[in-house]
């Protein structure tokens, strides 16, 4: 049984940083690739970034060089560092594992102006 549970987020003001955290039970981080996605009141969940198991990242344009995903085999966790947040990363961020329907309750980010 896979089991996702985030945490990490908060408030923070703008230019601040973060970092959120996903969990993973029932499965590896090393098997699949790990997603970090968001979502707004009243838009679809988009993705943020994600990290294969042997390490490639991607990003949204609207993310590159400030945020950086990561995992840490040993904990069986995947890290989202979020740097220089602006007021437009406000959301709740969830992980996802592999391209399936597992996902985390999600943490919520705000940033403040």
């Amino acid at each position: 049984q896979v089991q996702l549970v985030e945490s990490g987020g908060g408030l923070v003001q703008a230019g601040g940083s973060l970092r959120v955290s996903c969990a993973v039970s029932g499965t590896s981080v090393s098997f699949n690739t790990m997603g970090w996605y968001r979502q707004t009141p009243g838009k679809q969940r988009e993705p943020v970034a994600d990290i294969t198991s042997g390490g490639s990242t991607r990003y949204v344009d609207s993310v590159k060089g400030r945020f950086t995903i990561s995992r840490d085999n040993a904990k069986n966790t995947v890290y989202l560092q979020m740097n220089s947040l602006k007021p437009d990363d406000t959301a709740v961020y969830y992980c996802r594992h592999g391209y399936g329907d597992y996902w985390g309750q999600g943490t919520q980010v705000t940033v403040s102006s």
